[in-house]
């Protein structure tokens, strides 16, 4: 594989793809809005400023990289409390505008998708272990969005002239950490997520919240995956060079999906304590009722991704933690912040 489109490719997940990309030979082509990515992530690599909806910009991208291969499709709007607030919004941004891209896609003859989708679609579970076969119940417009893109893109497979498009779905689990290499990470200096909140409380001194505390888990907190964004990068690389053997040209259902995870289920107060061994300090904890959109959470079965793509995660939490504050100290310095 010479070429792959990266849609969303100067955000946190697409740029440590491409990055990952890069490390195996392979050239990314990356199109995004800025909206959320940023430009320094993109600076030598090959890239085009714009809406993955505008199909004049799809065609002169391959015009121009007649070679490209496969298209990873990164690009989403994800912030849960958002979604909630601004329903319309999200379902504009994250399936009118990728039902507009698959189209252009297969009318350029990219027959092979590789989709970033979201283990918030998950139902609860007893236990909180989910594989692919686990039911699906998206509980925020947000995770609703890639609920419907999952069918959208199975549909897409079995339609009238679309005989030869094929699909792997990537259901990600919690992506912390950076690239190892600092090249890229988080865009955002404080970001939402738990691990950033982390992060903003060590640094600033400010308090760090456990949003919800009566959750059916150990420790009544909520539980999540937490996986390496550089192992989930590595599954996306792994997914591209498989391809055709985990979907094949003729095979009878050209749409498969893939669990991203760790294995491991961790707690919101878990986590907290790890973070404070790998920092060597304690946080000021306090405890809040859930978010709009929050749910209980879940970890993966990861033993289709051994057995389809031969990919397993090579680094815990504590290197997610260590990746995660060398990038913004790194990152804080260049924005002189």
């Amino acid at each position: 594989m010479k070429k792959v489109l990266i849609t969303g490719g100067a955000g946190f997940i697409g740029s440590t793809v491409a990055s990952a990309l890069l490390d195996r030979g392979i050239t990314p082509v990356v199109l995004d809005d800025l909206s959320k990515g940023r430009a320094e992530f993109v600076e030598d690599r090959i890239f085009y400023r714009g809406d993955v909806a505008d199909a004049a910009l799809l065609d002169r991208i391959f015009a121009e990289h007649p070679d490209i291969e496969a298209a990873v499709h990164c690009a989403a709007k994800i912030v849960v409390p958002e979604s909630v607030a601004k329903p319309l919004y999200y379902y504009r941004e994250n399936v009118a505008k990728t039902i507009d891209l698959l189209d252009s896609l297969q009318r350029l003859g990219c027959t092979r998708v590789v989709f970033s989708s979201s283990a918030s679609i998950y139902a609860p579970t007893p236990d909180a272990r989910v594989d692919e076969s686990s039911p699906v119940d998206a509980n925020s417009p947000y995770a609703r969005t890639k609920q419907m893109m999952e069918q959208v893109l199975q549909d897409w497979t079995r339609g009238e002239g679309a005989e030869h498009q094929r699909v792997i779905t990537l259901r990600y689990f919690n992506p912390i950490g950076a690239d190892p290499r600092l090249r890229t990470g988080l865009q955002d200096l404080n970001p939402s997520h738990a691990l950033g909140k982390l992060i903003e409380a060590h640094s600033t001194g400010a308090p760090f919240t456990v949003t919800g505390v009566e959750w059916a888990t150990r420790d009544g907190s909520g539980i999540r995956d937490y996986v390496h964004v550089q192992d989930l990068a590595e599954a996306h690389v792994a997914a591209l060079l498989r391809f055709d053997e985990v979907v094949a040209p003729d095979a009878a259902d050209r749409y498969r999906v893939i669990n991203v995870g760790t294995g491991d289920g961790t707690t919101v107060r878990e986590l907290v304590t790890a973070f404070e061994q790998a920092v060597g300090a304690e946080l000021d904890v306090r405890e809040a009722g859930p978010r709009p959109g929050d749910v209980i959470g879940c970890y993966a079965a990861v033993d289709t991704a051994r057995e389809l793509l031969g990919w397993q995660p090579r680094r815990g939490i504590a290197e997610g933690v260590a990746d995660a504050l060398a990038w913004r100290a790194k990152w804080a310095a260049r924005l002189g912040v």
